[in-house]
């Protein structure tokens, strides 16, 4: 690497001034949220040896690559700073930053105090607000379709689905007092793993 011209990697290393055109501090606040950790960071990930080269080979002859390549960790680390900025409808990757379905889930039990079964639980004609919640939030943020939101919290039928949501829109426009809540489920679900 230190060879090749047209490399930024000596810039990536300097402190000179010639190199104040190089866009580096986004890059190196991905490898460490210290200052003074960013550079031996920087060198070590440049340096080591990659033993996970055939997994990676294997990913790239993929038909279809993920948005976000690393560890689950690093994962979540992307889509909490960068999920609320880049959503875009009319790019579907973007939805692959949203916080995934058991977490809109955890965060709904935390902030109802109730467990996963109540959440889940389905008796006709009573009305239970956390789960119809915890609906809306998964359709606003995943954008998944009526089908996948029935299988994850156990609607027979998709239609169902199609109801709650409509009859919760009606609800949230209506009642501030629950378009509070929403909201604030919302910002927990979209906040740092950390902090819940």
């Amino acid at each position: 690497m230190e060879k090749y011209p047209w490399s930024s990697h000596q810039g990536y290393l300097s402190k000179a001034k010639k190199w104040n055109w190089l866009f580096k501090d986004f890059l190196l606040s991905m490898l460490s949220n210290q200052p003074r950790e960013r550079l031996r960071n920087y060198r070590y990930f440049i340096t080591r040896d990659d033993d996970d080269e055939a997994e990676i080979d294997k990913l790239f002859e993929r038909k279809k690559w993920p948005s976000i390549l690393g560890s689950e960790d690093f994962i979540n680390r992307i889509k909490e700073k960068f999920f609320l900025r880049k959503i875009n409808d009319e790019i579907p990757q973007s939805k692959e930053l949203a916080p995934d379905v058991d977490r809109i889930k955890r965060v709904i039990c935390e902030f109802y105090k109730i467990s996963d079964s109540e959440l889940m639980s389905a008796k006709r004609g009573v009305f239970n607000e956390p789960r119809n919640v915890a609906v809306v939030l998964t359709r606003r943020l995943t954008g998944y379709g009526l089908k996948q939101i029935a299988d994850h919290y156990g609607f027979k039928k998709y239609s169902s689905v199609s109801s709650v949501i409509g009859r919760m829109e009606v609800s949230i426009a209506t009642d501030g007092r629950l378009r509070k809540r929403l909201e604030n489920m919302y910002d927990l679900a979209t906040k740092s793993q950390e902090q819940t």
